[in-house]
């Protein structure tokens, strides 16, 4: 199994990617959302290898969040790998995430080739979908690390969740600073 591939990229288009690998040149098959993130010419894909009786494709992706995505999207029935990669070029992973939660049929119907029917289908397959132990999990988890981390140093925990909530940063450090330099300010 092809997991993931380093190489030169040769060719780019929106959804096709020709990356060189040791000799070897490869046909990935991107999201809108990788091929806009790749920006050099040496680049790092996870990959999706589906094999069938007529040809063998591989779909790369520049997060692994897209990859769990992705794969998490081929198991349902109906949703094939072209369908999965427009549902993966039309949302980012947290967003896909949060479409779901909140059961939004509307925005799942913007997908190319889904209609109503799939949509509400895809919603009520996915259940309570998340990104596995990273993604989602990952960000709560710094969150709630930065809010213990502020409260150790004696803010309340309002001022800690309104801080909180008003920062973009991912990572518990980067957090912690983010919501100090935004508690000041209140």
């Amino acid at each position: 199994m092809i997991v993931g591939l380093i190489g030169e990229v040769v060719k780019k288009e929106p959804t096709l990617v020709h990356l060189q690998v040791g000799g070897i040149i490869y046909e990935l098959f991107v999201s809108l959302n990788t091929s806009a993130a790749i920006g050099s010419d040496n680049v790092r894909l996870h990959t999706t290898l589906i094999i069938r009786e007529d040809a063998h494709s591989l779909y790369g992706f520049y997060h692994l969040d897209e990859k769990r995505m992705f794969d998490r999207l081929l198991k349902l029935n109906g949703v094939g790998p072209k369908v999965a990669l427009a549902i993966c070029s039309t949302f980012k992973p947290d967003e896909f995430v949060e479409v779901v939660r909140q059961k939004n049929v509307a925005k799942l119907k913007k997908v190319p080739g889904i209609g109503p029917k799939s949509a509400q289908r895809i919603l009520v397959e996915l259940g309570e979908f998340d990104l596995g132990s990273a993604g989602v999990a990952q960000m709560d988890a710094s969150v709630e690390q930065a809010a213990k981390a502020l409260e150790s140093l004696g803010f309340k925990k309002e001022q800690i969740q309104k801080a909180l909530a008003k920062c973009e940063a991912t990572d518990t450090a980067s957090l912690v600073k983010e919501a100090l330099k935004i508690i000041q300010k209140l």
